[in-house]
């Protein structure tokens, strides 16, 4: 784990021995992934210190160095703050995970939009005090619920980016699904493209992006003919799930754009839990997020042994 401090706007980061003689410019673009911008901006406004002096790019760090980023000085947010009530499940000065309700957009898709969950999660940190341009890391469908991460300024959101494309941010999403399953645990490797015919819809595609879901079945309700299922994915394709099990004839219940009955208000879809190593100081994050739906739609099932 990696020792940091806040201390007003500047984060204290202490130099482990894994980074000693790693030249700062380095440690920036190689291990904090940081956009060229960002370091040029760092650079030409003194944003980094090495041990209270104005940091030198150019030479190796060594152990017990303290490096100070300011990184959570007042920044002018874009997005419409607008009050809701959130779950929030974990917070930092960094980023935030949030419990998504369904029927309610991830983030804004026209400029005049503020009610959705990045304008609801902008004002809860606006609330605490902090002026912050949020940024969502991925995205739920709007009637799918669960786990969704926002990172709080740019360096963590520019690592939350890496880890999310290189896929070390774990997601595990349950759902009901239609029929019985044949084998109890299995892999849907099909890749997923537009449906030409219709605004909205993916489709399977040879042309499609590649795409992986791996999926077991939990239980069974052979008198309503459904399953309950997880779902882990090696790739974060629009409608992947949705998609995936319909292909192989088991559409989710209540998800009638893929084949399913309309026996729920919306897809039986729920991300459930989330597990990433934070970016900043490599703890262990793992989160839970517990059903949220009145009337219920998912059985009773304890989600912290999923």
């Amino acid at each position: 784990m990696i020792k940091t401090k806040r201390k007003g706007d500047w984060l204290l980061v202490y130099i482990p021995e894994k980074w000693a003689g790693i030249i700062l410019e380095d440690l920036f673009k190689n291990i904090l992934f940081a956009s060229k911008r960002q370091i040029h901006l760092y650079k030409m406004e003194k944003k980094v210190l090495i041990n209270d002096q104005h940091a030198k790019w150019s030479l190796p760090l060594q152990k017990g160095d303290i490096i100070k980023i300011q990184l959570f000085h007042a920044v002018s947010s874009t997005i419409i703050p607008t009050f809701m009530d959130i779950d929030v499940l974990y917070e930092d000065d960094h980023l935030i995970i949030v419990n998504k309700k369904p029927f309610i957009d991830t983030h804004p898709n026209t400029p005049g939009d503020s009610d959705t969950l990045l304008n609801g999660v902008a004002c809860h940190v606006f609330m605490n005090g902090e002026e912050r341009q949020i940024k969502h890391i991925h995205r739920l469908d709007k009637d799918t619920s669960g786990c969704i991460v926002f990172a709080k300024h740019e360096l963590a959101g520019n690592m939350l980016d890496h880890m999310l494309r290189e896929r070390t941010i774990k997601r595990t999403y349950i759902a009901l699904a239609h029929g019985s399953f044949s084998a109890k645990k299995g892999t849907i490797h099909k890749p997923i493209g537009r449906d030409r015919h219709h605004a909205t819809r993916r489709r399977i595609s040879p042309n499609g992006q590649d795409a992986i879901t791996h999926y077991k079945v939990l239980t069974e309700e052979k008198g309503k003919g459904l399953s309950l299922i997880t779902c882990k994915l090696d790739t974060g394709r629009t409608h992947q799930i949705r998609v995936h099990m319909s292909s192989i004839g088991h559409p989710l219940a209540g998800d009638t754009l893929y084949g399913g009955k309309p026996i729920f208000n919306r897809q039986a879809l729920h991300a459930v839990k989330i597990a990433l190593t934070h970016p900043i100081t490599e703890e262990k994050i793992e989160c839970y997020a517990p059903f949220l739906d009145e009337p219920v739609i998912f059985p009773a099932v304890d989600i912290y042994t999923i």
